[in-house]
């Protein structure tokens, strides 16, 4: 009988959650670096181009840690 080899979704859940750990490491420290509070600033003062930025920032950092973590 043919066994289930579980360590490719264990793998790809592993990563998973170390992606978003490093991505959230990264958001702290450009939230440390930045004069304003940018949450603050996006939801209380709808600023859109701030915003735009950080979702650059975002999926340009997710792109990095996942060519990262592909290999």
């Amino acid at each position: 009988m043919d066994q289930i080899n579980l360590l490719p979704v264990f793998n790809s859940i592993l990563y998973s959650f170390l992606g978003i750990a490093i991505l959230l490491v990264c958001y702290v420290i450009i939230e440390k670096l930045t004069p304003e509070k940018t949450w603050h600033e996006i939801a209380q003062n709808k600023n859109v181009a701030l915003a735009i930025i950080f979702g650059a920032f975002i999926i340009g950092i997710s792109i990095i840690i996942s060519a990262a973590i592909h290999g």
